[in-house]
């Protein structure tokens, strides 16, 4: 184990104002605590801060983070108190250390919802000070070194599992390279030990096969950099077997097909020095097509900033180079704990909220007050750490660092939440194009607004990125809440009316007593929603009563008898219009239900209503489930500046030009094609099914008797089923 005075004098190395006392007393303190508990290696407990401490102080982080990580397990495992700590450090190491506690006391559970809790507390507690992460980094990486010593399977991968999916992205997202390339390749040796130990074979044979073909190649590198007169530091390093493996993987090659396995790295004094080199490299060797990155003028989020190409270099081998100052490389390899700008004097607080490498973990926060609990908040953020990135910029020329795969609307809610709520269209170099576009590295972006526009549903098929998805969803879900509210009361308004009752607010309380509701516009929703019926409402306050409407509406099984019982609702049916469709309110895909069709709503637990035409033979189906009919209306005065979505059968002459004279008789009676399906064809007759949005039945109908009057259409119908 490290000694005492060796743990003072690696901090001392790096921070000449170390405070010694307080080191030694927080050594002498953890250790005593601890006393002789042990690891299952059988080493003593304190070993492992210790460790920690020692993975740290590499990273020449502050007293105060080394000296938390001497205590971090102390109030977990030891009898010491939170209090004990503040007493004998400090407030600032107490803080630290309870931020890290507060992580650790769930740790290592099996259950999906308490990994998401924990990961949650993580970036609230990190949120307050980025010190508590890099404190469970270290901790983790130790853990990981060690995690051979436990002797349940399934304990080591699940280990190795949260590791991979959680500590290693995070690693790198705060610029931590060196951490993150560790942390993977030891989950990876866990996870998969027999690719990794056949990716270690393939690399000895290619190391045996040639042995010094690295040092040639640096050789040269060196001797063509010093010629041209630039002063380089060249290092070459072999990728590790995760990596290796990863490429493999995503770029679908075989072993035999990676020539870059060997990456070569120049550290120069300048960043001119930097695009010199670059220049030599690039006149020298030929260029490997699409592998050039500047990251100098184009950071990545966490700060990581050099120049990427791929040459066919020395003995025509192709390798990667990355060009970078000394600065650049320890950020590179330190992230984040290379900018304790409060070193200088600043607080961590202003730094935290000055550094750009932080925006990731403002852009975690927004996804945590948006999401609805806490296994939502970790497929968010597991969107936002796993993609690579594109970068696009706003007309005004700032920078917005994306996942690839992202689209416009992943683009406004980068740039503003409510510019993301807002949007309607957007314009990419100029171009107006469709949201849901996918955005190209150097891509210029304009986003088109509306203060009318709000979320849509559909936009959560395309967008990728945490943030926009579960705004979209908490959007949605407050929506289909209002939505299910509004929809239940009117249900429930009815029912109590066909009872001959009336639904007062003393009603809804005793119904929601009864059926064990926080509140009664929680009541309400759940009726909405389809699981609770305004029957049982009814009951439930009126025991002795029986609703006529659900005697009557047994006798609704004919479609005659339908009908007669539409057409005797008017004025008392529930009004559907300003119900979002796909919310609480849902069209039936078989009918196609427009304005000024006599309709019926059928209730289905926990989607709400599903609208259907009054002579639809799906129906049928419900007939003896009269609990789920619901009578409801379009007010169709108010509905027709809608548009809805209906279906017509169509058998067109095969002869040129009948298809394009389809759709101009459509578009010059206000019809959108949205949806063409040939179903049959023949020497002469096409058979199709064609989708109209419409605003409703009489303007199908205009639609219609258009299409009649062609000479090139045989037959027009409205389709049915």
């Amino acid at each position: 184990m490290m000694r005492q005075f060796e743990l003072v004098e690696r901090v001392r190395a790096y921070e000449p104002s170390v405070d010694e006392d307080a080191l030694n007393r927080a050594y002498v303190y953890a250790m005593r605590v601890h006393g002789s508990q042990t690891r299952a290696s059988g080493d003593p407990y304190f070993s492992h801060p210790l460790e920690v401490a020692g993975i740290l102080t590499d990273l020449k982080v502050d007293t105060a983070t080394v000296i938390t990580a001497l205590l971090h397990d102390t109030i977990e495992d030891t009898e010491a108190t939170l209090e004990d700590i503040e007493k004998h450090f400090g407030k600032e190491v107490g803080r630290l250390v309870d931020g890290v506690t507060k992580l650790t006391r769930i740790e290592f559970q099996s259950d999906q919802a308490k990994q998401a809790e924990n990961f949650r507390k993580l970036v609230l507690a990190m949120s307050e000070d980025i010190r508590v992460l890099l404190v469970k980094l270290a901790d983790r990486m130790h853990n990981m070194r060690t995690l051979h010593f436990i002797k349940k399977p399934e304990k080591r991968q699940r280990i190795a599992m949260e590791t991979m999916d959680i500590y290693a992205p995070l690693a790198e997202r705060i610029g931590m390279d060196g951490m993150k390339t560790e942390l993977e390749d030891l989950s990876f040796a866990e996870l998969n030990p027999v690719a990794r130990n056949s990716v270690i074979k393939r690399l000895d044979f290619l190391r045996h096969q040639d042995e010094n073909i690295i040092d040639r190649v640096l050789d040269e590198l060196r001797r063509v950099l010093a010629e041209q007169g630039v002063e380089a530091e060249v290092m070459g390093r072999e990728k590790t077997p995760f990596s290796v493996w990863r490429k493999m993987e995503t770029k679908d090659v075989s072993f035999e097909q990676m020539a870059d396995i060997v990456a070569f790295r120049f550290v120069v004094p300048t960043i001119d020095e930097c695009y010199r080199a670059l220049g030599v490299v690039h006149g020298t060797y030929p260029v490997v097509p699409d592998r050039f990155k500047d990251y100098i003028s184009t950071p990545k989020p966490n700060g990581y900033r050099s120049l990427h190409t791929a040459v066919f270099g020395p003995e025509q081998q192709r390798i990667d180079i990355q060009i970078r100052t000394a600065e650049m490389h320890e950020i590179a390899e330190h992230g984040v704990a290379a900018h304790w700008s409060y070193k200088q004097g600043e607080s961590p607080e202003k730094a935290k909220k000055e550094g750009p490498q932080y925006r990731w973990l403002r852009e975690l926060l927004d996804i945590l007050e948006h999401a609805s609990g806490p296994e939502e908040f970790l497929e968010h953020t597991k969107l936002e750490m796993f993609k690579d990135q594109v970068f696009c910029f706003t007309p005004r020329g700032d920078l917005i660092n994306l996942p690839r795969g992202a689209t416009s609307v992943d683009f406004a809610y980068a740039v503003h939440s409510e510019v993301g709520d807002h949007c309607v269209g957007s314009k990419i170099n100029g171009r107006l194009m469709p949201l849901k576009t996918v955005l190209r590295n150097g891509d210029q972006v304009e986003i088109v607004t509306s203060q009318a526009q709000t979320p849509s549903p559909t936009w959560e098929r395309f967008v990728v990125t945490g943030k926009a998805r579960s705004r979209i969803r908490r959007f949605v879900r407050l929506q289909e809440r209002t939505q299910y509210e509004e929809l239940g009361r009117s249900i429930l308004q009815r029912a109590f009316r066909e009872g001959d009752k009336e639904l007062t607010e003393e009603s809804l309380e005793k119904a929601r007593q009864h059926f064990n509701q926080p509140a009664t516009a929680d009541l309400c929703a759940q009726v909405g929603a389809g699981n609770i019926t305004g029957k049982e409402v009814m009951r439930a306050v009126h025991p002795s009563t029986r609703s006529r409407v659900y005697d009557k509406v047994i006798s609704i099984a004919s479609a005659k008898a339908r009908k007669k019982r539409a057409e005797n609702k008017k004025g008392q049916a529930i009004p559907i219009k300003g119900l979002i469709p796909g919310m609480a309110v849902h069209y039936a895909g078989c009918c196609h239900p427009l304005p000024g069709d006599r309709i019926v709503g059928i209730v289905t637990t926990g989607r709400g209503v599903t609208i259907h035409t009054i002579d639809c033979d799906t129906l049928e189906q419900y007939a003896d489930e009269p609990d789920r009919w619901l009578d409801v209306g379009w007010e169709v005065d108010e509905a027709t500046s809608e548009f809805h979505v209906a279906r017509i059968n169509v058998t067109v002459h095969n002869t040129p030009g009948s298809l394009g004279d389809l759709s101009t008789v459509i578009a010059q009676h206000g019809g959108n094609i949205s949806n063409l399906k040939i179903t049959n064809r023949s020497s002469d007759f096409f058979d199709m099914l064609i989708d109209i949005e419409v605003r409703d039945v009489m303007h199908l109908a205009d639609i219609v008797s258009a299409l009649r009057t062609m000479s090139s259409i045989n037959t027009v119908d409205r389709a049915r089923g």
